[in-house]
């Protein structure tokens, strides 16, 4: 928290970085590697359009 100047920069930050590790978090231990990688790019695909 030391380097936020507010609590209200803090939350915003800590709400936008949880939707993106909800994103990205495909729980890897539960997936093969073909599905882990698949799934994975589905998710890369999705964030570039986001993105953009």
């Amino acid at each position: 928290m030391n380097r936020f100047r507010s609590t209200r920069s803090l939350q915003k930050f800590a709400a936008i970085q949880s939707s993106i590790h909800n994103r990205f978090n495909l729980e890897r231990h539960f997936y093969s590697r073909s599905d882990f990688k698949e799934n994975r790019t589905q998710a890369l695909f999705e964030w570039r359009q986001l993105a953009a």
